[in-house]
């Protein structure tokens, strides 16, 4: 069987780690490459008010600078539902616009999660249901093939625990394992991947 290679608009390496992994998983034939010259190419505005919104346009952009190529492209965050699905499209940049965020010792990922933590505050823990949520869409010279979408439950903690992981990983906690997302393996983690969930629901679209 030929083996389907599909290239990654993305630098981040966590990222391609998740979607390599459960391609590897899968078993197959399907090759997970970061697309050539990335760094290159000028990033596409991200200003879509949806997860599938952003995945679309970044796709098209991509795949219509790589002829014949099949990229892949995605747009992910954490969704909480006290409120009301924030900080969604803008999870990457939560923590952007709050005054209380703006120390020069803190780092992308502390500023994010402070401003989830004060959002919630009044929030009991009852009402802290959140999930990591991904759309992932596959284009090839400018035309979307498939779109997909992969998530994973859980509850936002009052404080972060845990090392590991990154972004709101040490407040994002998984009731089934008692652990936070900070706290458990790689190889679980890339088990219960959003990213590794929605490209399992693209594959077979792909085939």
């Amino acid at each position: 069987m030929k083996t389907m290679i599909l290239y990654v608009a993305t630098s981040n390496p966590g990222k391609l780690r998740d979607f390599s992994a459960t391609a590897k998983a899968q078993e197959t034939n399907t090759e997970i490459l970061p697309l050539p010259g990335l760094a290159d190419i000028p990033a596409p505005p991200e200003d879509e008010p949806t997860f599938e919104g952003n995945a679309r346009t970044k796709a098209i952009y991509y795949s219509s600078l790589a002829p014949g190529k099949i990229v892949l492209a995605d747009d992910s965050g954490l969704e909480v539902d006290a409120l009301h699905g924030a900080p969604g499209v803008r999870s990457a940049r939560y923590g952007d616009d709050a005054e209380f965020t703006s120390s020069p010792d803190l780092s992308l990922d502390e500023r994010n999660n402070r401003c989830l933590l004060h959002a919630l505050r009044n929030v009991p823990e009852v009402d802290r249901q959140a999930r990591y949520r991904c759309v992932l869409a596959a284009a090839r010279d400018g035309q979307v093939l498939a779109i997909a979408d992969g998530s994973v439950e859980g509850i936002i903690l009052f404080e972060p625990r845990g090392h590991s992981g990154f972004g709101y990983d040490p407040l994002f906690f998984l009731p089934g394992l008692e652990k936070t997302m900070a706290e458990i393996d790689l190889q679980t983690k890339l088990a219960l991947s959003h990213r590794g969930r929605a490209l399992r629901a693209l594959r077979p679209q792909l085939a």
